[in-house]
């Protein structure tokens, strides 16, 4: 008998490459189905292209597919020397923090505050478009498979807006992970009224967005990889570590939001309050290195090497396989998520 759960995948652009190695431990789970996906920013990445390659070729398909994704975010073709490299180079916190006292300002922040994407006119292009525009959508549009939801952020509105199914394109991922600061606003045309909206990244509303995930048909269980830490024991001080926790926080907002949300109903259920069946009774989970991440930044995120890369996998199969070992029989079961102590 099959384990079936949601998987809720956040952005963090480079980080994302902890979410490539959650993913790639957990499709080793033959008896874990995955029903639905929601992604944003790196997050739709990682779920298009598991998508994609689950469609052509079962877990070992997926787990293809997303190798292939994250040799072309760090532009190499074949992570094993990165590996074998690696061993001889400290973690890649104590490399970060290296890097923030020659560079205590990234390139990105710098021209960021005297330049607009816009500045480039018709020689502007998306770095990620080649990328993004190599995935297969007539498997990440596919009725079989996971479901899959992609959120972006209306400009105009600053409202969320989720594409799911036949409406994921290339024009949607993009969106997705569309840093405001470094990429021009995607434009998106709605097939049925023919208008067309401006997107930015999904994260500012919805990183990622849980409540696709709530439909009926769905099982209980969301399991939400996290890149962003949700806690520091420290008060930032430097101008650095001030614009790590404002980005942290901001593109944690959303997310805490429908938290506290599912705790809320959570607690009407068990204080029978809402009939039980009316409401999804909705079983939480989280796998997160907030020890790993609390040691990068934000520069980090812009950064795609192949070592960074290659450690944030490894680093993300470490946490599932630890999660697995102690929160499988949870799954189907009961939250593994502690949402009261969260929340307290």
């Amino acid at each position: 008998m099959s384990i079936r759960i949601n998987l809720a995948l956040q952005g963090g652009g480079a980080h994302g490459a902890f979410t490539w190695g959650v993913l790639d431990r957990l499709l080793q789970e033959q008896d874990i189905e995955i029903a639905a996906i929601s992604g944003t920013s790196a997050g739709a990445l990682n779920a298009a292209a598991l998508k994609a390659g689950m469609v052509q070729g079962g877990a070992k398909g997926a787990r293809a597919a997303l190798d292939t994704l994250w040799h072309k975010v760090g532009a190499v073709h074949d992570l094993r020397l990165t590996g074998w490299i690696a061993q001889a180079l400290p973690p890649v916190g104590v490399l970060n923090a290296w890097a923030e006292r020659l560079m205590p300002v990234s390139a990105a922040d710098a021209a960021s505050l005297v330049a607009s994407p816009y500045a480039l006119g018709p020689l502007y292009r998306n770095p990620l478009q080649s990328i993004v525009e190599g995935l297969s959508y007539d498997r990440v549009c596919a009725g079989e498979g996971p479901e899959l939801h992609i959120a972006a952020t209306n400009v105009r509105s600053g409202k969320i807006k989720v594409f799911s199914g036949a409406r994921i394109a290339p024009e949607v991922i993009l969106a997705s992970a569309c840093l405001p600061t470094l990429f021009q606003a995607v434009e998106i045309t709605d097939p049925d009224t023919g208008e067309t909206d401006a997107y930015w990244d999904g994260g500012y509303t919805g990183n990622p967005a849980l409540f696709p995930l709530f439909a009926p048909d769905l099982p209980d269980d969301i399991l939400v990889v996290s890149l962003n830490p949700l806690y520091r024991d420290d008060v930032p001080t430097t101008p650095q570590d001030i614009q790590n926790r404002i980005n942290e926080i901001s593109f944690n907002s959303s997310l805490l939001r429908e938290l506290r949300a599912i705790r809320f109903v959570k607690r009407l259920i068990a204080e029978s309050r809402v009939e039980r069946g009316a409401m999804k009774d909705v079983l939480m989970h989280m796998i997160a290195d907030d020890a790993l991440m609390t040691s990068l930044s934000v520069n980090t995120k812009l950064t795609p090497t192949p070592y960074l890369l290659h450690s944030l996998k490894e680093a993300g199969r470490k946490a599932c396989d630890a999660f697995l070992s102690r929160h499988k029989g949870d799954l189907n079961t009961r939250a593994s998520l502690d949402l009261e102590a969260m929340f307290d």
